[in-house]
């Protein structure tokens, strides 16, 4: 079978199942405008094409993200047409339509199968939209205008796909029921093989300091540390947890961009705003127990795992972080907020513990309460292994799920472009 995967940051989520769908013999090829050049990856074609143009001046602010996704689709289907003329013909194409690459794709191979990975439907209604009091709309009945627009992708993608994946339950149900007949629930997988506890670990996070097991650390991961991960609410909480743990090392890990959000004023981070917000509360001997490591490579931020001692997962009603599955593979003991998304891997007391998102004293008291606690901490850790290791380990859960999926969508009738 000729399957064609289409991702901007390539491999992204394909990066399991691209090189498991060569193994099985299908010829594998990536669309991407990620390379320069044309390359091969672990069996797989890659083929680059470019992106050109750029957002219009003075278009309507609403407009300029579907705008951005039509340069890329458009581009996108340049590539594929040059595919199409060499004599290539996929069954299936694979992609991630959050960047509105694919948008274009059944025109140029209407007889190829769809399958998207449907990462998120933005709603509007609580908790998705103003979830977080302190950071309100400027203007409330315009943003659900604003982000049904903000749909316009997802709407058209809808239109010509055959059948979606959805790393989490949660996120799939954010899509509309005309969606969800056609999305199968599978996560990308955790490697508990490698993502495991380490007894002998260790974290260097300065020229003369290596934190060990034999240390209290307490561990914050985001991929850019910013509100929507709950940052703030753990700042604020530090000056009252470094008082109380006087032996006590916290390590963030995570940029000073934002993922998602509302962007800080202009000239600013949101880790600099609330560590500016907290600085003069810690007195300089406690700040020095906190390190921030920024982006670092993936051995490191497994060997931050491997050393946590409590582990702090924040999180809107949003999109799930790989790192928290990955947290409960290496047996942290975790605190994580009371969220929607969460609770479809945590159980309060069984594999972690969770708090409310805002109660900052809540999480300082649960914190304490828990780094007093080993025996419970070494249970958490357990269950919370053998978990993940049981409905998402990557070989023999999630893997097998996707090529499954594959393997049903080339089955499929393709549906039409719509007029």
């Amino acid at each position: 079978m000729k399957i064609l995967l289409i991702h901007q940051n390539f491999p992204g989520q394909y990066k399991h199942l691209a090189p498991a769908l060569v193994q099985q013999g299908h010829e594998v090829v990536a669309l991407t405008c990620k390379v320069k050049e044309a390359t091969t990856w672990k069996g797989v074609r890659i083929v680059p094409y470019a992106l050109t143009g750029s957002n219009s001046k003075g278009v309507h602010p609403w407009l300029a993200d579907f705008e951005t996704k039509i340069l890329r689709g458009t581009a996108c289907y340049r590539g594929a047409r040059t595919l199409r003329e060499q004599g290539y013909v996929p069954d299936v194409i694979c992609a991630h339509h959050g960047w509105g690459e694919p948008m274009f794709l059944k025109d140029v191979w209407p007889e190829a199968r769809l399958g998207l990975y449907c990462e998120l439907y933005h709603l509007t209604d609580k908790p998705y939209l103003n979830f977080d009091p302190e950071f309100p709309s400027r203007n409330p009945e315009a943003d659900l205008m604003r982000i049904r627009m903000k749909n316009l992708n997802n709407r058209l993608h809808e239109e010509v796909m055959d059948a979606g994946l959805s790393p989490t339950q949660f996120q799939a149900n954010t899509f509309p029921e005309r969606w969800r007949d056609r999305i199968t629930v599978a996560h990308d997988g955790v490697d508990t093989g490698l993502v495991v506890a380490k007894p002998d670990a260790a974290l260097k996070v300065s020229d003369d300091l290596t934190l060990t097991r034999d240390t209290e650390v307490i561990t914050f991961i985001n991929r850019n540390l910013e509100p929507y991960r709950g940052y703030h609410i753990f700042m604020r909480a530090l000056p009252d947890i470094l008082k109380r743990r006087k032996d006590a090392h916290v390590v963030l890990i995570g940029g000073d961009e934002v993922s998602y959000g509302g962007k800080p004023p202009q000239g600013q981070t949101w880790k600099q705003i609330f560590i500016d917000e907290v600085r003069g509360k810690i007195p300089t001997p406690h700040w020095d127990r906190v390190h921030f490591m920024g982006r670092v490579p993936y051995a490191t931020y497994l060997s931050m795992l491997q050393v946590s001692r409590a582990h702090v997962y924040l999180t809107y009603p949003f999109v799930l972080s790989w790192s928290l599955l990955e947290a409960m593979s290496a047996e942290c003991a975790i605190l994580a907020s009371d969220t929607e998304p969460v609770r479809e891997v945590i159980t309060e007391g069984e594999n972690g513990q969770l708090i409310d998102f805002f109660d900052q004293a809540g999480l300082t008291e649960r914190l304490c309460a828990l780094l007093d606690d080993a025996e419970t901490r070494e249970r958490l850790g357990r269950t919370a292994r053998a978990f993940v290791k049981e409905r998402y380990d990557l070989n023999s859960v999630c893997l097998p799920q996707h090529l499954d999926w594959v393997s049903r969508l080339s089955q499929l009738e393709p549906r039409p472009v719509l007029d």
